[in-house]
């Protein structure tokens, strides 16, 4: 598993000068079970922590194949238990990952540089935003 920073994902959304610095990590790009995606979600979420990195995006697919959804659906629910425990902030679905969103917005004032995000405003229903 390799955690990577979204302007190395996607450098060509990344203006000059504007380095967008949200640590994305990619569940699905290997088609792994349910259970090797947790277990790289509670990495992922311990090593953003360690780094004192905040938001993280997960990409964890929304079953596009018309079989599944079941990773997409494992994560949301243990995203949500941590938010329920208070081991992380909050968490904002990809569909809800826009500016008419209240959690969305609030982290956009204090963030704008997350403006740029390409899935943003996009109801990507694949990816969740995570705050530590």
């Amino acid at each position: 598993m390799r955690v990577v920073w979204r302007a190395e994902l996607f450098p060509e959304f990344v203006p000059a000068g504007k380095a967008t610095r949200i640590k994305t990590i990619d569940l699905k790009s290997d088609m792994p079970s349910v259970a090797e995606a947790m277990q790289r979600l509670e990495q992922a979420i311990a090593s953003a922590r360690r780094e004192n990195t905040s938001p993280l995006k997960v990409i964890h697919g929304y079953g596009s194949t018309g079989v599944g959804g079941d990773i997409r659906i494992a994560v949301q629910k243990r995203l949500r238990e941590l938010c329920d425990a208070g081991e992380i902030r909050d968490c904002i679905f990809g569909e809800d990952w826009g500016k008419s969103d209240e959690a969305t917005w609030r982290l956009l004032q204090s963030r704008p540089e997350l403006k740029d995000d390409p899935h943003l405003g996009r109801r990507n229903k694949g990816i969740t935003v995570v705050l530590l």
